[in-house]
């Protein structure tokens, strides 16, 4: 999976979209007002970062050997995930689901309607 390739995957979500709140080349990837993904600057070897469930965030490293806790991230509720190793792409999609989930759970009742009802 590529850098496009990831960024699409994030994008494709209802109320999603991308911000640069760090700095010009870090994208953060929102739903609503909250972030439920950041991926590394172009340059740089290609990881994500998502939020997860800690208990399946633990599991998943256990697991797999190309997702680690995240990066200057609580190392409870994100796990960072090495894109071009040997993860299958089927993972990668089913983990930006579940960050996308548990953030677009948070937001408040009205906020989340508001996404869910756009057309």
């Amino acid at each position: 999976m590529n850098r496009d390739e990831a960024k699409d995957l994030f994008l494709t979500h209802k109320g999603a979209w991308e911000d640069y709140p760090f700095d010009d080349v870090t994208a953060v990837f929102k739903v609503g007002s909250k972030m439920f993904g950041l991926m590394s600057a172009p340059g740089k070897p290609l990881t994500i970062n998502l939020k997860c469930d800690p208990d399946l965030a633990a599991d998943l490293r256990d697991v797999y050997e190309d997702i680690m806790p995240g990066y200057h991230m609580s190392k409870r509720h994100w796990n960072t995930v090495n894109v071009q190793g040997s993860l299958p792409a089927e993972e990668i999609v089913k983990m930006i689901e579940h960050s996308y989930q548990l953030v677009l759970k948070s937001l408040p009742k009205r906020e989340r309607e508001t996404i869910l009802n756009s057309d």
